[in-house]
């Protein structure tokens, strides 16, 4: 089979990938959800016109001359409204919050004003609509102001509250199955034997796939057999997984067994090899709903090609309106060669220039064995297929990397 173009195996990854059901859930827990539909106020915010500091409604006409002498007749306070009308002369004390009296237009703050009993006098012009929060400034009914497949933030979930809604409509968690395989992996913690390396990727491809808000299923590691194999496909296919994702394996030497454990449980594999670098042997296929990804063993490819394909598979399968990756534009900090038919993804630095400029530094070392390196990067330096050499300070395509 030909290496498939990168473009096309996100393609075919993403193909018929529709948002998950609906669910309500409690605002607390809607944080990081995403939406499933628009969402309008149900009330106006604020309902009415409040001051916006502590001091006096007035008549503006009343209190426009420095040494305007008024009659405090009452007194508002926030949740505490003023029955009467204001009436020529007349003021009323208020605070922060308070809804404005009725025939009041505007609020003289308490520093613009000396007081004696029940008499107020103004230090300061009052002026028709100061400090005073018109009713519908922050929002009004019926304004949609949370769209849908916007992730919740947390001041999504302060706006929802003021909009009035103690539950929020959002799309159904991906669940995300990892099945790690290999005779040669330990726990860590364990003191590997001869051959063996200690386990290291699915702590980085949970971490990701939480962080876009999947639920995970830890289906361990399994042995380099059919069996073990197939038995850990089934095991996420009676979980209801939504991806299995299988780390190791997915190369073309005598052990590398899930392509065949996959396709004895019935996955229709798709592609088994890209036209990238690191990631050449990853695997895509499905068993019914569940979308299966096969990522290559190496620490470095396994994780960059989590980070291209499962990440806007699980954006779309929530309902994201941002399901792919942003690039970004900046200058290469260092010469990097030509390139061949593989689209190349270096693992690169970051720095900010004292003139704004971005500065993209691949690290020294590219190998997809290197952990130290792929810690040490905050993006992508993508190469496509074919290109010319580059100097440094050339422009470049970058994605940043989580943080």
């Amino acid at each position: 089979m030909a290496l498939m173009p990168v473009t096309d195996a996100l393609a075919a990854i993403l193909a018929g990938a529709v948002p998950l059901p609906e669910e309500t859930v409690a605002l607390d827990a809607a944080y990081h959800r995403v939406l499933a539909h628009d969402v309008t106020a149900r009330r106006t915010q604020p309902p009415q016109a409040m001051s916006a500091m502590d001091g006096y409604a007035v008549r503006a006409t009343d209190a426009a001359a420095i040494g305007a002498r008024l009659t405090v007749i009452g007194e508002v306070a926030a949740g505490r409204p003023f029955e009467k009308a204001i009436a020529a002369g007349e003021a009323v004390r208020i605070f922060t919050g308070g809804v404005i009296p009725a025939g009041a237009d505007a609020v003289v703050i308490q520093e613009d004003t000396t007081v004696s009993g029940s008499t107020v006098t103004v230090t300061e012009a009052a002026r028709a609509g100061r400090h005073i929060r018109p009713a519908g400034i922050d929002f009004r009914k019926g304004d949609a102001l949370l769209a849908a497949g916007s992730r919740l933030t947390d001041r999504d979930l302060s706006l929802a509250a003021g909009m009035n809604y103690p539950e929020l409509p959002v799309r159904r968690r991906p669940k995300v199955a990892l099945l790690a395989t290999g005779d040669e992996l330990v726990m860590p913690g364990q003191t590997p034997g001869p051959g063996q390396i200690v386990y290291s990727n699915g702590y980085a491809l949970r971490a990701l796939a939480r962080s876009q808000g999947a639920e995970i299923i830890d289906l361990g590691i399994a042995a380099d057999t059919v069996e073990a194999t197939t038995s850990g496909v089934r095991r996420a296919r009676d979980s209801a997984a939504d991806i299995l994702i299988t780390t190791g394996g997915a190369s073309v030497g005598d052990h590398d067994l899930v392509k065949r454990s996959l396709e004895a449980e019935g996955v229709e594999m798709a592609f088994w090899k890209i036209a990238m670098r690191p990631g050449k042997p990853m695997m895509h296929g499905r068993l019914g709903g569940m979308r299966v990804i096969g990522l290559p063993g190496n620490p470095v490819s396994s994780y960059v090609c989590g980070f291209l394909f499962l990440v806007p598979l699980i954006r779309a399968l929530s309902g994201r309106a941002d399901v792919h990756h942003v690039r970004e534009s900046a200058l290469l900090g260092r010469d990097v060669g030509e390139n061949d038919q593989r689209e190349d993804y270096l693992r690169a630095r970051l720095e900010r220039r004292t003139d704004g400029a971005l500065i993209a530094i691949p690290v020294d070392h590219q190998d997809s064995s290197l952990l130290a390196n792929l810690a040490a990067a905050r993006a992508l330096v993508i190469r496509p297929p074919f290109a010319k050499a580059a100097a440094t300070g050339s422009v470049c395509e970058i994605l940043r990397l989580p943080v």
